[in-house]
């Protein structure tokens, strides 16, 4: 392996012998392995690097890896450095153009990446819709407690990704002048992004309207707990968006003091739970916020002004009248949302938009527990908007200028709750506290407390509940039965000198029947019965005894390899087969995740029933709950399914109806063949006497 010393004199006898490197394809220039601390000539022109060994330093000094230096950028093949399996590398001052990847480091830890060049590598501003490869600048895949640090990627497809990378720090980078993404992070979680360029992330032709899906920021598939602070995320197709295609939700992420004005779309889109944002800034773009199918966030003293404007960004006009917002909820729950201190300004449409379920006029879902409060809501045609919203509280917003209104009934708003804060409490808000089970066995009664909530300013409490969307009578206390087993909302505002805080359970419901095939004792380690029916697949069987919601137990399935196509998991029940009457039902709680974008096809999940003849029947739901579930919560809870044997009530039954049952499958699939996690728990059969003979 070449020294330090002895490298540029190895490269220099290099280029007597192949000539000048510039006029050599890529491929055929040396590659380089280190293996020891290592200085480059920055007089000299080198092809590709490959590190090799832990806890060394490569200073590149300026100098330039080359891989093509003329040609079409989506052409470009190889990667500049490229290294796996080491930890504790610094690379520094090195300039790299013309390769597919300029950096492209997996499975390590402690890096240092520092005042590198990794632009005009593969760019490709033409490309049409969908994914194109993790290609362009930077590329991290399984990397953690490493940092990068004043480095550019400019001209690139993406500038930097994160896959499967966590508890990395990124400062003082430019990533900017993206044809797909500035950054993007997939199954990233815990990092922190400080002071970074991430502006100009699209790719988009004359007259176009949606640009691509490209942004200065993604967040995909489970990046939880990352936080992004005082960022550049301007001039994007998007600036940041928090994107969720395959059901794999985000959460737990801080967005502070980032400026992504000036979007093509929206200047901040996000379809994914409780995530916050503060200080931001989201003006002159098609919408400042677009939040769909995101429960729980927190927007707190943001920016949201001048968007939708004739004279600017424009795009998908959603509110009547062709009009756009400043913050939207749409297209999506937004259950128990907080929106405290923002400033909405000169929106062409609404300042604060609230909307429910528009494509059933409502029962789907509504603009559910909120609270808005002390926001600056002026020059609007609407300051407030609400439609299919319900359990909202207002307190001390100020209106001005608002062309139509200042607060808008657009239709099915109930629960409306307007409060007057109290002069000479300040802005102390009160702080909801609750405590309760988050499951219960079907019939039992649930008692949720919020006797521990407190109020700053020492006002009295008041407190108000709601279950399911019912208002529920109660003071500091609620008890309720349940009946029926299925997912159920319990939302609490408390409310002290008028201002309000909340806080909510997600509660599952579940059966009081014995389980097949999904509970077992607490020393068991491996489930007995289970098999996978298709041989592309191999599946992992193991009791999972710390997640799970029936019982003590769940069924853990890990599927790598995957095929890519229908992985059936089937239990052979032990003893003797049950009795299948035609009002039988088969009953399980799935969760499942899927990385592939964009997820699951064909009908989730499929179910089938043998005899020990060896005859079968399918159920086939009419929808796929799993790429649809019927809660947004489902996503990263658990959804129920409940297939009549006789088919019906969204179910296609297929073969011949059956008298008993001695297997049971769950099949599953996927439109790729990354590893698949599922896990079923509660599975059991009810009801039904067995068919006549």
């Amino acid at each position: 392996m070449p020294t330090e010393k002895s490298l540029s004199g190895i490269v220099a006898a290099a280029l007597l012998l192949l000539g000048p490197v510039p006029t050599l394809p890529a491929a055929d220039r040396p590659i380089l392995e280190i293996s020891t601390d290592t200085v480059l000539d920055p007089d000299t022109i080198y092809g590709a690097i490959v590190v090799k060994a832990s806890g060394i330093t490569l200073d590149g000094r300026g100098a330039l890896l080359l891989g093509a230096d003329t040609g079409d950028p989506k052409t470009f093949t190889g990667t500049a450095v490229r290294a796996e399996g080491v930890s504790g590398v610094t690379v520094k001052n090195l300039r790299a153009r013309g390769f597919e990847r300029g950096l492209h480091v997996s499975d390590g830890e402690g890096w240092r990446v520092e005042g590198c060049d990794f632009s005009d590598n593969f760019h490709d501003p033409r490309f049409g819709w969908g994914e194109n490869g993790r290609r362009g600048g930077i590329l991290l895949e399984r990397i953690t407690r490493s940092r990068l640090a004043g480095n550019r990627a400019n001209r690139v497809w993406d500038g930097c990704v994160l896959v499967g990378s966590d508890d990395n720090e990124l400062i003082d980078n430019d990533f900017s002048h993206a044809s797909n993404t500035c950054l993007s992070l997939w199954s990233s979680c815990r990092n922190t992004m400080s002071a970074n360029r991430l502006s100009h992330g699209i790719r988009i032709a004359p007259g176009e309207v949606h640009a691509r899906d490209s942004t200065g920021v993604l967040v995909e598939s489970g990046s939880n707990d990352n936080r992004f602070t005082g960022n550049d995320c301007t001039h994007g197709g998007d600036g940041i968006f928090i994107r969720v295609l395959n059901g794999w939700v985000s959460t737990g992420n801080v967005f502070e003091g980032n400026d992504c004005s000036h979007a093509n779309n929206n200047c901040i889109e996000a379809w994914a739970p409780r995530n916050r944002w503060i200080r931001n800034k989201a003006n002159g773009g098609s919408y400042g916020f677009w939040l769909g199918a995101s429960d729980q966030n927190e927007l707190l003293e943001n920016e949201a002004c001048g968007n939708g404007r004739p004279d600017g960004p424009h795009n998908s006009p959603h509110l009547p009248a062709a009009s756009h917002a400043g913050i939207v909820f749409m297209f999506g729950p937004s259950s128990h949302t907080i929106l405290r201190g923002n400033v909405c300004r000169d929106n062409h449409g609404a300042g604060i938009a609230a909307i429910g379920d528009l494509a059933e006029e409502g029962p789907a879902w509504k603009a559910f527990h909120w609270i808005i409060e002390e926001n600056i809501l002026e020059g609007n045609r609407w300051g407030i908007y609400l439609h299919h919203a319900d359990m909202l509280d207002l307190a001390g917003n100020r209106f001005a200028g608002n062309t139509v209104a200042d607060l808008h009934d657009a239709g099915d708003v109930h629960g409306l709750r307007v409060h007057t804060p109290i002069a000479g409490t300040g802005s102390a808000v009160p702080e909801a506290i609750l405590a309760g089970p988050t499951s219960l066995r079907a019939g039992q009664t649930a008692r949720f407390d919020a006797g521990a909530s407190r109020s700053a300013a020492d006002a009295p409490l008041s407190f108000r509940w709601q279950v399911d969307g019912e208002p529920f009578p109660g003071d500091a206390t609620l008890e309720t039965a349940f009946p029926a087993p299925g997912f159920h909302r319990v939302a609490l505002t408390v409310t002290a000198a008028g201002r309000s805080d909340l806080a909510w359970r997600d509660l599952y419901v579940v059966d009081d029947a014995p389980e097949i095939g999904t509970e077992w004792p607490p020393d068991t380690v491996t489930p007995s019965g289970w098999s996978a029916a298709d041989p592309a697949s191999t599946v992992h069987f193991t009791i999972d005894h710390d997640v799970h919601l029936v019982g003590t137990a769940s069924l853990h399935a890990q599927v790598n390899p995957y095929g890519g196509g229908r992985v059936t998991l089937f239990h052979d029940l032990p003893g003797a087969p049950l009795p299948l009457g035609a009002g039988g039902r088969i009953v399980a709680w799935i969760a499942a995740r899927n990385p592939n974008v964009p997820a699951w096809q064909d009908g989730n999940p499929l179910v089938t029933l043998t005899d020990r003849a060896g005859r079968s029947m399918t159920l086939r739901p009419e929808k796929d709950l799993l790429a649809a579930p019927a809660t947004t919560e489902s996503r990263e809870g658990w959804l129920r399914i409940e297939a009549p044997v006789a088919g019906g009530e969204g179910w296609v039954r297929s073969g011949e109806m059956i008298a008993e049952v001695s297997g049971l499958g769950l099949g599953f699939d996927s439109w790729g063949a990354p590893p698949l996690e599922i896990r079923i728990d509660g599975l059991h059969l009810s009801g039904g006497a067995p068919p006549a003979p």
